[in-house]
């Protein structure tokens, strides 16, 4: 509805600009947006207002003038002018309710485009240091990288999912030291165990599996344990492959895949960091102060310059940032995001800056970026801080074997990722209106409902009688629930664009608010065979487009709750 209405728009501009109304170079954006009162109609536009000045008339003058020219639309059928001079549409019924012929034809490909045409998108998500189990910020990163992921499938992109392993620096060491404390038998109160070492309870797992000769089968790896106490090499390398496999699994209970992973240990194997530095130096770039190599970062909008190398030649951690980002740039991918926490803000500008550094053709602003804020947990109001997998945090699995998969990727992906989010397990855990994600698929388990009473009852559906009577859906409930059919499509390409799969749950939940009120309102299984069918082919559209978005967010559809 809303494209046929910028046609309409686009005849009333042409025709205007020929008669002298406007000039003859005048192209603007033309903007249609639902209206949110439907007393003023089905869709509006600002256009007059926009283009008054241009015109030299007064807003609701030149807002006349627009109407009058408008081509008649069975599509439409009246046209009113409110305000200073917005134009307001009213969609015709029966235009209306040919949505619901679109979507049942179109089924589970309804709202999904060929935007993209096909574009090489490459998504970094989770990434998390291969040193614990996944906790629930890695979770809401997995949930919003996949939704992302989702998006960009849905309007025609060629997407590429990766996780980047840190399995190398200070952090996998004291990873290392700790399993072989542990093999060794010292616990953390003992003297002797790492000042920095890992305390959670898996580690006694890694320890255990690494007496035992465990052989782990991470990735495309496969690590035998030599169950040697004093091999911290062999250590490291079984506790690595050991965790991994462990946040794989997890992430498969999560309904998350990837398509690559990428070791950092494989940049200094491959030479990659230290032909970066050459790079960076080759390129008048860098300078040494204080037996430290450092990055003018500052060239690059940077508030200060960095150290790469540090005086004890280990590099800072965003060196192997920007030799990562340029194999990703080389590997082809005009087009990357990354998927953080809120904490590797500051590393957006670094990583930028030494990409502008190598000179390598790489756009100024690459790669994107979606950073989410940190989860809070709580339970009866009080926030959970412990795992007893973890020791010290809330994990992934944790809030899985609690409220189960589809709450937990509801619920982390629901809210903008810029915003701090509260994880109440209480309300994920209820079966309420109050909980989201109960309430989306009771929607679509009522739509279910429905459909078996109506075939108990001898009365299945008729969808030639269906469509052929689509026009008799003319309850004020029903326009709403149709109309907010027509949105999809346009939902899920804006949801895409900017990235924000919670533009998808907020559209699921008013998709579910509109059908509950018209469940509730108009009565579907009456005598009227023409009409019954209509209403259930409503709902069976309401049901394939929740099924739709549902699947965007990761989340199952249940057919009885």
């Amino acid at each position: 509805m809303k494209e046929t209405i910028v046609a309409l728009l686009e005849d009333a501009l042409d025709s205007l600009r020929q008669q002298g109304v406007l000039p003859a170079d005048l192209a603007p954006t033309i903007k249609v947006d639902p209206t949110r009162d439907k007393a003023h109609g089905d869709y509006a536009t600002n256009l007059a207002l926009m283009l008054a000045k241009p015109a030299g008339r007064k807003p609701r003058e030149l807002a006349d003038i627009l109407v009058a020219a408008l081509p008649e639309s069975p599509a439409v059928s009246r046209v009113e002018i409110a305000g200073p001079g917005f134009v307001n549409f009213f969609a015709a019924t029966d235009a209306a309710a040919q949505v619901v012929r679109q979507v049942l034809d179109s089924g589970d490909a309804y709202g999904r485009s060929l935007t993209g045409q096909g574009q090489k998108v490459q998504v970094e998500f989770v990434s998390a240091n291969p040193t614990g189990p996944l906790h629930v910020g890695h979770g809401r990163g997995a949930a919003i990288g996949d939704c992302v992921c989702r998006l960009l499938e849905a309007t025609g992109f060629d997407v590429t999912r990766e996780f980047y392993y840190n399995d190398a620096g200070a952090q996998i060491t004291n990873l290392a030291l700790s399993v072989q404390a542990r093999v060794k038998g010292l616990g953390p109160e003992d003297e002797g165990w790492p000042a920095d070492g890992y305390r959670g309870g898996y580690i006694i797992d890694v320890a255990n599996a690494y007496l035992g000769g465990e052989t782990v089968h991470a990735d495309d790896r496969h690590v035998t344990a030599k169950a040697d106490p004093d091999d911290l090499a062999a250590i490291q390398e079984f506790a690595v492959a050991y965790l991994r496999r462990e946040q794989d699994l997890d992430l498969k209970a999560f309904g998350v895949n990837f398509d690559v992973y990428f070791l950092e240990s494989s940049l200094y194997r491959d030479g990659k960091v230290e032909a970066t530095v050459e790079r960076l130096v080759e390129n008048g770039h860098t300078y040494e102060q204080d037996g430290a190599l450092w990055l003018r970062t500052t060239d690059f909008g940077d508030d200060k310059d960095r150290v790469m190398r540090k005086t004890d030649g280990q590099y800072t951690y965003f060196l192997p940032d920007v030799a990562y980002h340029l194999d990703k740039w080389q590997r082809g991918f005009t087009t990357v995001i990354n998927e953080q926490g809120a904490d590797h803000h500051s590393t957006v500008t670094r990583v930028r800056a030494g990409l502008q550094a190598l000179e390598a053709g790489i756009p100024k602003g690459w790669p994107d970026y979606v950073l989410h804020q940190m989860v809070m947990v709580t339970r009866s109001g009080v926030e959970v801080k412990l795992s007893k997998r973890a020791g010290s945090y809330v994990t992934v699995r944790d809030l899985i074997d609690e409220v189960g998969r589809d709450a937990t990727r509801f619920f982390l992906a629901a809210r903008r990722a810029d915003s701090q989010l509260t994880f109440d397990i209480d309300l994920a855990r209820s079966q309420s209106n109050d909980n989201p994600v109960y309430y989306v698929q009771y929607a679509h388990a009522r739509v279910c409902s429905v459909e078996r009473r109506a075939t108990n009852d001898g009365l299945p559906f008729d969808h030639a009688l269906a469509m052929g009577n689509l026009g008799r859906l003319e309850e004020d409930q029903e326009k709403a629930l149709l109309n907010r059919l027509a949105r999809f499509p346009e939902a899920v390409t804006h949801a895409a664009a900017a990235r924000e799969p919670q533009q998808i749950a907020q559209y699921l939940l008013d998709l579910a608010a509109d059908f509950h009120t018209c469940y509730n309102a108009v009565k579907v299984m009456v005598e009227d065979d023409a009409l019954r069918n209509a209403r259930l082919a409503l709902g069976l559209a309401t049901r394939q487009v929740l099924r739709n978005g549902l699947e965007l967010m990761g989340v199952g559809a249940p057919e009885e709750m």
